[in-house]
């Protein structure tokens, strides 16, 4: 990060060296054994329901001013700050802000005279050409269920018993092999940077309908092409809300170096440095300082304040202490069924047995 340079600048007896996780580590490696090893730390948020369990980092409102805390807090990204709270504490803060969205050539759609798709039939119909791309790897499958899931008319997780009704689930299987289906089959081996990768170093695909977002292809001189990003299209007559990504910076409870720990994390998460060095630096701001400001916005093709609606209207996933155990798990199901086929009712009995178990697994570790 360029800001560790930075803080090592106005530090000179600090050093801060970040070590780099995949996208899948990221997701997957437990919380409470980075921690032993880490000051700092970069998780998502449904780590929090193991934070709050295990007290493997620090509750920051026990470290920060109350004021800096609501300056956080009014000006989050959508549900960003609060996805960080849990249990009564804030176990970190919002240092990135994503959700998927969708992304376009904004060159190749007047060349071949055609429109940018605003609803799903024509969606559908610029799949059927061949010209649609998505990540189709099992978390990003599972995050799109959720979506669909509320696209029909309920939020998923409303019980201990299921991850949603049948009639809602089969709807929203239903609704995504009507659009999977359509796509070329090495898509089920792409994630969201796979995607923009392929988007904008060939001209094979113009349209992405849901990834989670980076601003850096939507920055001059970032690849090849650029990726212009824009809302999600509509769907029978209703907005989709798709499911809230990020990250947050946390502070490890094992930390020798705890209030410098905290110092970092509170002032590059500051409305001055995400508004201006972190945004210039190449990043992704979770305040949303940054996502309305003019010279922001100029650096990436407006892709900020094109995407703050679906920020602002982001679902935000179950983050009990087991749920990632779900996660981990549950969109292998999916992506067999949307690759191979098989039974749609098989595929949320499977989903459900492995959600009851995830609340079990909790339930025993307490």
């Amino acid at each position: 990060m360029a800001f560790s340079q930075r803080f090592s600048e106005m530090y000179p007896q600090v050093e801060v060296v970040w070590k780099k996780r995949s996208l899948q580590e990221f997701a997957d490696y437990p919380l409470e054994k980075l921690t032993g090893h880490y000051d700092l730390l970069i998780i998502d948020h449904p780590w929090v329901g193991c934070a709050a369990a295990k007290e493997c980092v620090l509750a920051l409102d026990l470290f920060l001013p109350t004021e800096y805390l609501q300056n956080q807090q009014r000006n989050s990204v959508g549900i960003s700050h609060l996805s960080y709270s849990y249990d009564g504490h804030q176990w970190a803060l919002a240092i990135d802000a994503a959700a998927p969205a969708a992304s376009y050539r904004a060159d190749l759609f007047p060349k071949h005279e055609s429109n940018i798709p605003s609803n799903w039939n024509e969606l559908m119909e610029l799949a059927k050409r061949g010209k649609a791309a998505a990540p189709a790897i099992p978390i990003d499958l599972l995050m799109n269920f959720y979506m669909f899931c509320i696209a029909h008319g309920k939020e998923p997780f409303g019980n201990e018993e299921e991850v949603i009704d049948e009639e809602t689930g089969l709807q929203a299987l239903d609704t995504m092999k009507e659009f999977y289906s359509l796509l070329d089959k090495k898509m089920f081996s792409c994630n969201p940077i796979a995607i923009a990768e392929l988007m904008t170093t060939t001209d094979d695909y113009w349209y992405c309908p849901f990834a989670y977002c980076y601003s850096n292809y939507s920055r001059e001189g970032y690849s090849k092409n650029i990726l212009h990003y824009t809302d999600l299209v509509n769907f029978k007559d209703r907005e989709l809300k798709s499911t809230i990504g990020g990250t947050g910076i946390a502070v490890s409870a094992s930390s020798q170096h705890k209030e410098w720990a905290v110092k970092f994390a509170e002032e590059i998460v500051s409305e001055t440095c995400q508004s201006t060095f972190y945004v210039q630096h190449s990043g992704q701001p979770g305040h949303r300082a940054a996502w309305t400001s003019k010279e922001a916005n100029v650096l990436c093709n407006n892709f900020f304040s094109n995407l703050l609606p679906v920020m602002d209207r982001a679902y935000m996933r179950p983050r009990y202490d087991g749920y990632l155990n779900f996660q981990d798990v549950a969109g292998e199901p999916l992506h067999k069924f949307l690759e191979q086929g098989g039974k749609p009712g098989d595929v949320l009995n499977t989903m459900n047995h492995l959600y009851r178990e995830s609340l079990h697994q909790a339930i025993l570790v307490k």
